[in-house]
């Protein structure tokens, strides 16, 4: 069973909708460990305040552990899909880089059908779901295991 590190900007309620919807999915994937899928938002080092000196360096370690700890990372790129930006959060850009120089296999979910691809991003992933069509029902039944590569159907910039 494969331990996941969910990348993804988490700072909206849409946001959090759409990692909702990708947990849900991973937990049902019999590949997963569906008890052992990390949230970052859900490891915030509530001890210090939120920015200080000590919380970053608390907080970025912590991501980078688990990063490094996972068997793989999926990701969603919609940042701000509500606001019709292309780019996607520096935070799970950083990560997928993280997770590629570790070797760790690299999952991409996308919501918005007519974004384009970043070429970094799409030469990178081992596998691309595109939630707008059937990508959360092939997320739920992908086999992780054996990691086949389902390579981005995008345009790239």
């Amino acid at each position: 069973m494969n331990k996941v590190y969910l990348a993804a900007p988490f700072f909206s309620d849409q946001q959090q909708q759409r990692i909702q919807l990708v947990k849900q999915k991973l937990q049902i994937n019999p590949t997963i460990d569906s008890q052992n899928i990390f949230l970052p938002q859900e490891h915030q080092f509530e001890e210090e305040p939120f920015g200080s000196r000590a919380w970053q360096q608390y907080v970025f370690a912590s991501d980078i552990r688990q990063i490094q700890r996972a068997d793989l990372l999926v990701a969603i790129l919609d940042y701000k899909l509500e606001e019709g930006d292309n780019e996607g959060d520096s935070g799970t850009m950083f990560e997928i880089g993280a997770a590629f120089q570790a070797r760790i296999p690299i999952a991409v979910v996308q919501f918005d059908p007519q974004k384009k691809l970043n070429l970094m991003i799409a030469q990178s992933l081992t596998a691309y779901f595109d939630a707008s069509h059937q990508g959360l029902t092939e997320l739920a039944a992908y086999n992780f295991d054996e990691l086949k590569s389902k390579p981005a159907d995008r345009e790239v910039f």
